[in-house]
């Protein structure tokens, strides 16, 4: 196989790191790994952004497809981390298993995604750029079938990108919408699960709120209306004295920066609280956060929620709260390596 470089040298010392949207740009190489008949094959490399894939495949039809994200950093030391990346792959697991496709093995993964990272070592922003690579593993169906069910061929993917902050406010906060005119998932559906499907689902109103002036959406539970669920693609946070409240249902999908939040809350004397949160909450924090592998912490400075003309203003001088940016810095510093990391999340590429 022939591969290229996608970037010259000339260019790439002409990239902005501090400036980086949260976007793509081409890199040198990504890696793949076939299931057919019931066995996981060999990992490949491949310089070909595109997938060869059939259009009766599964993931066309019938949304058979999972995806994962994550990052690697380069700390000041010159070495390149990887933040919780057997959390990732298990949750891929997980969410193979809520739409029937074949798991691929945990040390599978973390060998596929130390490859894609380490073959495009060039293009890790530099330490204290604000960037990083963005590691986006998918997992899709690409059997061809037309019948509906479970598909018997599949594929994993690992591409990446060198990225910047995921919302362009930064860590500055900013105004969220309910609109009770949409719903995410469905009780007791995919919402647990990070599927493509839960995405589009959510994306009308992700752009309706983006019309009127909003970061995002924070979603209600689309049973009863009354408790918070996602907020946009991320999960939700309040904290309100010495806790750190976050709203838990099975329609909302365990992040893994919030799992590592909520460890670091405590370990600053913070109390945890993981449960059904009501609306009527929201006027009780002190601060307010959405969380996710993207943008870490996107602060919330108020929620409007539309339907009901109230307006629950968390941030009353339009900066982050002291608590919210406390967890921000010492994930951030674990994750550059610029604090120890006493939980094991941390996976070094040599």
């Amino acid at each position: 196989m022939k591969y290229y470089r996608s970037l010259n040298t000339d260019k790439m010392k002409s990239i902005d790191w501090s400036k980086l949207g949260f976007g793509y740009i081409r890199t040198d190489y990504n890696v793949r790994i076939n299931y057919r008949d019931g066995s996981w094959g060999e990992l490949e490399i491949s310089s070909d952004e595109n997938l060869n894939i059939h259009m009766a495949a599964t993931c066309l039809h019938y949304g058979q497809e999972a995806f994962e994200g994550m990052k690697a950093f380069k700390g000041k030391d010159g070495r390149i981390r990887i933040f919780r990346i057997e959390e990732n792959a298990k949750r891929l697991q997980s969410s193979c298993e809520g739409i029937c496709m074949a798991k691929l093995p945990i040390d599978r993964y973390v060998d596929a995604i130390k490859k894609v990272v380490k073959l495009n070592e060039r293009f890790i922003p530099p330490y204290e750029s604000g960037a990083s690579l963005y590691i986006r593993p998918i997992l899709i169906g690409t059997g061809a079938q037309i019948g509906v069910h479970p598909g018997t061929e599949f594929m994993f993917v690992v591409m990446v990108s060198p990225v910047g902050p995921y919302f362009k406010e930064g860590f500055k906060p900013s105004p969220y919408a309910i609109l009770r005119q949409y719903d995410r998932v469905a009780p007791l559906g995919t919402g647990r699960f990070k599927v493509g499907g839960n995405y589009a689902s959510a994306l009308l109103a992700g752009e309706h709120a983006k019309s009127l002036g909003y970061s995002a959406v924070l979603f209600l539970d689309a049973k009863e209306k009354k408790y918070l669920d996602e907020c946009g693609p991320a999960n939700f946070f309040g904290i309100r004295g010495n806790s750190y409240i976050t709203p838990k249902s099975d329609s909302i999908l365990p992040s893994i920066t919030n799992n590592s939040l909520m460890t670091l809350a405590r370990e600053i004397g913070l109390t945890v609280e993981e449960r059904p949160v009501l609306e009527d909450e929201l006027a009780t924090f002190d601060e307010a956060g959405a969380c996710g592998t993207a943008a870490v912490i996107s602060p919330v400075e108020r929620v409007d929620d539309l339907d009901l003309n109230k307006s629950y203003v968390i941030s009353k001088n339009g900066e982050a709260g002291p608590v919210s940016t406390k967890l921000y810095n010492k994930l951030r510093a674990i994750q550059y390596g610029d604090e120890a990391d006493k939980y094991g999340w941390i996976t070094f590429i040599d």
